[in-house]
This record gives structure tokens, C-alpha cells and sequence, in this order.
């Protein structure tokens, strides 16, 4: 049974036979609907929710139920091009090359029939002629799912747009084009609007736009279809995940797909080497985000390359330190960034989709400190008698800060504002790296950064702000780090002050105060 069993799969799309996956049905409710009522729509997601695994399972679905066909192409292999005239007939290729996949639909010779026929269409109608044909050949409802439409630019993007609905206005008689059709890609139609021309340019009178109905996204997983996926594997192998650990996978998660699969692949093969019998356990999960949050696979370095995106910067390095935004200004940059699946709005707060990617980003934008930090200083420094002697952690921080805050420091970073902040926790990794745990809870508009350092069976609560803002209301920031002691259940705390104005005189900048409230007691740490 072992042997035969399928697997958690985090490259490419899903395959039913060899990968766990939730049915189509379940994650496209609506797209049903849309077909069957001949509408042509946009679905658009973040990059590894499974939208190419749910539309090739419902094209599959469809071919074997008969009464329609369907087909899948992606237009990635023109992303590059930015000449419709040669695009076009690339782009065209695509439905046509892989034919032979499609045998069972349109028969065994349609490709050789097509590529012959394919060199008389002209240049200004390739796709269109190209969809005519095949509508024509299957003789019955014909639907195309579009995959990677986003990456399509300029006139290309154009050009595309203009042959779809070209041939939806003109082709009227019954199978001669597509009934229906979805253009699949991370950004929604208005964003193709908005690329396709300068804002001061037009379209044209025959607006490409024109016939797509619906735009919808795919959701992330709810919590029962992760337990779903996951149990899957149970039925199939005997190895059970403990309640533990489904509760955690869901809290690192968010339901983020790729991440679910990536958590339960890296328990069941790094940590039990398949060995079925043992169950996984909340302490398996743990592990398991510390390894991809390690190993940093392209699913988290693709996203952790945007946070340098001149869009999305500006958003993140405020969130790091906690403070609030123009929304208004902001607003199609925020969309941006929430539809790339990177961060996401709860209730009006900004924040990491998910723990993974603010432990990612947190690890990401300090590891240049890291390093340096690293080389300087032996491993478990802080750590006395198996306990972390936190006087001694901040105290080394203040030195490094006072060594290494310098002018050019902060000009090299691309964070100006959030440069204090990054030391700290490029510091605090030390902690991890001596084997503890850094939780970091950072959104825009908290006005602070919270950091819990977890070492062993202690928690120390840690806030970190710039001494401009400290300025401007002490009182607010002893209130919020009390509020962080009262959340990790601690009565002492650690409030970090850095003057990120490395230009005065060190004299007096460096301190340590201890601050009674009740029976709590913050650590004020200035440098």
C-alpha cells in the first residue's frame, strides 16, 4: 500500500493519480455556472493557489463527461515578446503543437491537418482563425482556459484581447468559436486595463475588454479543506497527522496552498522518511516551518523578491515599523501587493499573508546584518546555565548599534526608515540560530513592532521604535509593550529605543532604565 501511495506534490500542477488535491468542483464553484451559461471571465490568484491544477482536473472533467469540449494553453512562452506580429502566430502555436494530447477530443490527425492549414491564416488573425478551426473540428461546445494571461504586455496584450473578441463578436453560428472562455493569471482584468496603454493613449473603438463577464478569484483553502487534503493521506498510508499538528499547519498556513503541501511533504518525507507508522505530530509541524523557512524554496524567494518592488517597498518597510500609510495613495499598490498573495487586509489591518512570510520577510530584509553579526560573535553568547541572560543580549545590541550605525549604514539600505528595526531582529536571530524562536507580529497602523523571543520554556517580550517616534509619545509606547507582556504572559519587557540620527554625539545615547508598572517591569533600552 506504501508503495502505491501518492504524494504531497509543491512543483507543477496537481495530477489526481499521483498527487493529493481537492476536486475542481470544490475550488471553482462558480466557473460551472459561467460555462454553461457561455460566458467569457477572468480568475486570477496569487502564484501556487492551484489555479492550473483546478483548471486542467476541470478540463479533464469535462472531456470525459462529453457533451462539451475543452482545452488548456498557456501563453507563457510569448511573455517575453513585445511584437504582435510575431507573437501572434507563437502564441497560435501553442493550441495547435500539443494536439496530439487532445486526440481523444479532436482526433487523431487534427494536428497534422492544423499545422498545414495554420501557415494560411493571416498574421492579424492567427489566434481567432486558430479557435474558429478547432470549434469547427469538435463539432459540440467548445471552452479554452487561458493560463498565464498576465504575463502578456503592451501590444501583445492587445493584439490577444482583440483576436478573442473579434471572433466572439463575429463567429455567431453555433460551433465556430469558443462558447466560453477563462483568461487565468495573478492580476485581475482591470489590471490588464491599465497595461495595455499609457493612461493618455486609447484602446480603440473595438475595446478588448468588452465581452469577459466575470472577474473571481480562487480562494485560499478553508481550514476543513486542508484537514481534507491531509486526510487524504491518512486514508491512503495509515500515518495520522495529531490535532496538533493539523492546528498549526492551519496557523502557519493561512491555507496558503503550496504552503500546506509544503508542511505536510516536509513531515511525511524529511522528518519520517515515509515511514508511515509514525504519526505527525505538532513538533513535526514546528520543524517543518523552520525547514522551508531555511531552505527558502522558489515559492518563498519569488515573493520575497517583490518586497523590493518600488510598489510594494514602501508598504512593507511601514509595516516593519508599525506605522500607518495613505491608503488612498497606496490603494492600487495595496491591491498589488494583496493579489501577488503577499500580504493580506483583516478587518483594515496590513499585514504578512501568513507567520511564514513574515518570519520570511523578517529573515530576508536582516540577512545581510545577520551575516555580519554572525561572523563577529560565538554561538550561544547569551546563553548561561541553558537560560538566555537577556541584560547580556541587549547590552551586546547596544554595542553593535554604537559600532555599527554609521551614516553610510543607513544610506546603503533600502529601508531607511526600518534600519533599526532590521538590526534588532538580525540580532534576535542569534537567538534562533542558538535554538530558540523569534515571533514577529508586524502590520501597518500598530505604531510598534512586536518581537517575542521564546527560549526554552521563557518568553521575553521585546518592542522596538525609533527615538523620533518615542518622542512624540511615551506613554502610548509603555501602554502598547504592556499590552505585548499581558498577550505572551510575562511580567517583563524589553522597550528598545534607537536614534536612527547617527549623526549626534554618542555621549548619553546609551542607556538602560527600569521602569515599574504595578507588578510589571519594562527594560527601557536606548542607543
Amino acid at each position: 500500500m506504501c508503495g502505491m501511495s501518492r504524494w504531497f506534490n509543491i512543483a507543477g500542477p496537481c495530477i489526481a493519480a499521483k498527487h493529493y488535491m481537492l476536486p475542481a468542483s470544490e475550488r471553482l464553484p462558480e466557473v460551472r455556472s459561467l460555462i454553461r451559461k457561455e460566458q467569457y471571465f477572468v480568475v486570477h490568484a496569487p502564484r501556487q493557489c492551484g489555479k492550473t491544477t483546478a483548471f486542467r482536473a476541470l478540463m479533464d472533467e469535462i472531456n470525459a463527461k462529453g457533451d462539451m469540449a475543452a482545452m488548456y494553453c498557456s501563453v507563457e512562452a510569448v511573455q517575453t515578446w513585445t511584437d504582435p506580429d510575431k507573437a501572434m502566430p507563437e502564441l497560435a502555436a501553442q493550441l495547435w503543437t500539443d494536439l496530439d494530447l487532445y486526440a481523444h477530443v479532436f482526433g487523431a490527425d487534427a494536428k497534422e491537418e492544423l499545422s498545414k492549414v495554420v501557415k494560411t491564416f493571416p498574421t492579424a488573425s492567427v489566434v481567432k482563425d486558430t479557435l474558429k478551426w478547432l470549434a469547427e473540428r469538435v463539432k459540440k461546445p467548445f471552452v479554452v482556459f487561458f493560463d498565464e494571461v498576465d504575463c502578456l504586455e503592451g501590444d501583445v496584450l492587445i493584439a490577444f484581447l482583440r483576436q478573442l473578441r473579434n471572433g466572439r463578436i463575429s463567429c455567431t453560428a453555433p460551433n465556430t468559436f469558443p462558447v466560453s472562455m477563462a483568461l487565468i493569471g495573478l492580476r485581475n482584468i482591470r489590471d490588464y486595463k491599465m497595461r495595455v496603454r499609457p493612461q493618455n493613449q486609447s484602446t480603440g473603438e473595438a475595446s478588448p475588454f468588452n465581452v469577459i463577464t466575470k472577474a473571481m478569484t480562487i480562494s485560499l483553502f478553508t481550514e476543513a479543506e486542508m484537514r481534507a487534503l491531509y486526510r487524504q493521506h491518512t486514508d491512503e498510508t495509515g500515518q495520522a497527522f495529531e490535532e496538533g499538528a493539523l492546528a498549526k499547519a492551519w496557523d502557519y498556513s493561512r491555507g496558503q496552498p503550496w504552503l500546506v503541501n509544503a508542511l505536510a511533504r516536509w513531515c511525511v518525507e524529511e522528518i519520517h522518511k515515509e515511514d508511515f507508522s509514525k504519526p505527525v505530530t505538532a513538533a513535526d509541524m514546528d520543524e517543518a516551518k523552520e525547514g522551508l523557512i531555511r531552505e527558502r524554496g522558489t515559492h518563498l524567494d519569488s515573493l520575497m523578491e517583490k518586497v523590493y518592488d518600488p510598489r510594494i517597498q514602501p508598504i512593507v518597510e511601514k509595516m516593519m515599523v508599525g506605522e500607518t500609510i495613505d491608503r488612498d495613495v497606496q490603494k492600487e499598490n495595496l491591491r498589488y501587493a494583496i493579489e501577488l498573495g503577499l500580504l493580506m487586509d483583516d478587518a483594515g489591518a496590513i499585514a504578512p499573508a501568513n507567520p511564514i512570510y513574515t518570519e520570511t520577510i523578517g529573515r530576508y530584509l536582516t540577512r545581510g546584518t545577520q551575516d555580519s553579526i554572525l561572523s563577529e560573535t560565538p554561538e550561544n553568547v547569551w546563553v548561561k546555565d541553558g537560560r538566555l541572560d537577556m541584560p547580556a543580549l541587549m547590552s551586546a545590541f547596544q554595542d553593535f548599534w554604537r559600532e555599527n550605525a554609521t551614516p553610510d549604514s543607513f544610506v546603503s539600505q533600502n529601508f531607511h526608515e526600518a534600519y533599526p528595526h532590521f538590526v534588532l531582529q538580525a540580532f534576535l536571530q542569534r537567538v534562533v540560530n542558538g535554538g530558540g524562536q523569534i515571533i514577529r507580529e508586524m502590520a501597518i497602523g500598530r505604531g510598534r513592532l512586536d518581537l517575542g523571543v521564546v527560549f526554552g520554556n521563557e518568553k521575553y517580550a521585546v518592542e522596538v521604535k525609533t527615538s523620533a517616534l518615542y518622542a512624540k509619545s511615551p506613554e502610548k509606547a509603555h501602554a502598547q509593550i504592556l499590552k505585548y507582556m499581558d498577550g505572551l504572559g510575562v511580567d517583563e519587557g524589553w522597550l528598545v529605543v534607537a536614534d536612527a540620527d547617527v549623526t549626534k554625539p554618542w555621549d548619553g545615547k546609551i542607556s538602560t532604565t527600569d521602569m515599574s508598572f504595578g507588578d510589571k517591569t519594562v527594560h527601557l533600552v536606548r542607543c
